[in-house]
């Protein structure tokens, strides 16, 4: 263990969580225009942040969106380049009203940091900057490094593959590397090599060309609402298995053996159960929960809504009604296949008293990450140094689609090596991330550039 490390961090501490604070109370919401203003100036606030710990070429770089915040650090040609992505957009708040503080006022409640993006992904992003920091205070950075923060992750990332196509030579690097994902548990290091893809669209469902008294037309007229949730129940079949036709078609199904290998990673289902207060599991049959969240793929309504929706009765049959609805994908099947499977059966089921509209949304592919690589061997030795233990390598139920993309166009491998918790309630109210995980994140960061420097020779 490095004294000057630790030293460096526990010196800095409080200045580490005020300015983690400090970025926290922007609300970057990226899904929501009345939030742009806040995004915008979150990039000019991590600019600033990559300056201050010594980044050079720092620039706020423009898109048809919102801007990518790119810096460096060359301190010779010769050495390898790691490349850090992360995303400084966050989630909308909402229900704001489930909160039991403020989404974007900070606070630490039981050692953990309570706020929108604490974990996803300002937390994370910001253990990259104090780590470079660090390593540059203590004049210890022991190859290059550049940096590319975006703030569109949190709708799609739409943008960031045509910056990256257009800037591939101020990006070329060795190996990118990415802190947005977890580990099983704080004595229980782990390391991401898997990410399920995702297909996401909009759904509408029109009947009558306007709201109509639901008894003078009730049972004589389609309801939109009614007739939507029976095609969605249409999805599935009882056994929790996706009916849409050629689903399955590509998925990856793994050996005995694979599934035996996956199966060791720690799990304890009545702790799972109490954790979000079930009184059973409920997933396709012939899966263990860890298998079913991922390396199966998922069809989930994230949203539903028409009709009347405010305070005390109105009788109407809507004339419209809406959903949202993500599909997470495993290795080898395509999003836009999967899109267009979709909405093929989407509007086969419609009966024709409706008419249906299918909007898709943004979606990303699956990967696999490989655990045999430098980068990879330089991060288990990183974690093992700060956890004292080998972590052990994961498939995650979420998904990054620029990990795909990444490998595509600039034909580098990522390294997913993150340190929130399944239980920071990320994408939901009081999203928090432990101060422990925020420290241990800094502290590990330094040596994985060390390890890698080390074995790249």
């Amino acid at each position: 263990m490095d004294t000057t490390i630790t030293s460096y961090i526990e010196t800095n501490k409080k200045r580490f969580i005020d300015e983690l604070f400090e970025l926290l109370r922007i609300p970057s919401v990226s899904a929501d225009p009345k939030y742009s203003k806040d995004v915008f100036r979150t990039a000019e606030v991590i600019k600033g942040k990559l300056v201050a710990a010594g980044a050079v070429k720092v620039e706020v770089c423009p898109t048809a969106g919102y801007p990518i915040v790119y810096g460096e650090k060359i301190i010779d040609a010769a050495l390898p380049t790691v490349l850090v992505y992360g995303h400084y957009d966050v989630q909308p708040a909402d229900p704001l009203e489930l909160w039991d503080s403020g989404p974007f006022e900070p606070v630490i409640k039981n050692e953990k940091i309570y706020a929108r993006g604490a974990c996803d992904d300002k937390g994370q992003v910001y253990m990259h900057i104090k780590a470079f920091e660090l390593m540059m205070q203590t004049k210890s950075l022991p190859c290059n490094v550049k940096f590319m923060i975006e703030g569109e992750e949190e709708v799609g990332s739409d943008n960031l593959g045509t910056f990256v196509k257009q800037n591939k030579e101020k990006l070329k690097a060795d190996v990118i590397l990415i802190s947005d994902t977890g580990i099983i548990a704080n004595d229980i290091p782990s390391i991401t090599v898997g990410l399920r893809g995702l297909s996401y669209m909009e759904v509408e469902v029109q009947g009558p060309n306007r709201d109509l008294h639901s008894g003078l037309y009730g049972g004589a007229v389609a309801n939109p609402i009614n007739i939507l949730c029976e095609m969605i129940a249409k999805m599935k079949d009882d056994k929790d298995h996706i009916t849409i036709p050629g689903f399955y078609d590509d998925v990856e199904i793994l050996t005995e053996a694979e599934r035996s290998e996956l199966a060791k990673a720690p799990f304890n289902l009545d702790e799972y159960k109490k954790a979000l207060d079930l009184s059973d599991i409920h997933g396709e049959t012939g899966y263990t929960t860890n298998e079913r969240n991922s390396i199966r793929p998922t069809l989930d309504v994230n949203g539903i809504w028409g009709g009347y929706m405010g305070e005390g009765a109105k009788t109407v049959i809507a004339s419209k009604a809406f959903a949202k609805i993500s599909m997470r994908l495993v290795p080898h099947q395509n999003s836009d296949t999967i899109t267009k499977l979709f909405k093929n059966y989407f509007e086969s089921i419609a009966p024709k008293s409706v008419k249906v509209k299918v909007t898709p949304h943004h979606g990303g592919e699956p990967v696999v990450t490989p655990s045999n690589s430098t980068a990879y061997k330089a991060a288990s030795m990183a974690m093992e140094t700060t956890f004292g233990k080998k972590p052990i390598p994961v498939r995650s139920g979420g998904s990054i689609p620029i990990v795909a993309m990444f490998k595509s166009e600039l034909g580098l491998d990522s390294v997913l090596m993150g340190f929130g918790l399944d239980s920071d309630a990320i994408h939901s109210p009081n999203e928090h991330y432990g101060v422990f995980n925020y420290l241990k994140g800094i502290e590990t960061i330094p040596y994985f550039f060390k390890n890698y420097a080390a074995l790249s020779k």
